[in-house]
């Protein structure tokens, strides 16, 4: 799933260690959401949300991914 988190971490200037601080989660965890190998709980992806003044929809694009039958 396609997601805007390295985007908006770095437009405001944010580490890695300093977002997952900021979510209380791992640095691990904001690199795998970054890097798009894992899928955020929702009320962590509502946290991501929220902490860059978003809707989680403007945040996460779930169209983008594949679906198999």
């Amino acid at each position: 799933m396609k997601n805007q988190v390295r985007e908006q971490r770095t437009q405001k200037g944010l580490s890695q260690a300093e977002l997952a601080a900021a979510l209380g989660v791992s640095r691990q965890t904001v690199i795998s959401i970054e890097r798009e190998r894992y899928l955020p709980s929702l009320p962590l992806a509502f946290r991501i949300a929220r902490f860059f003044g978003r809707t989680v929809d403007a945040m996460f694009d779930p169209d983008s991914e594949e679906l198999t039958s």
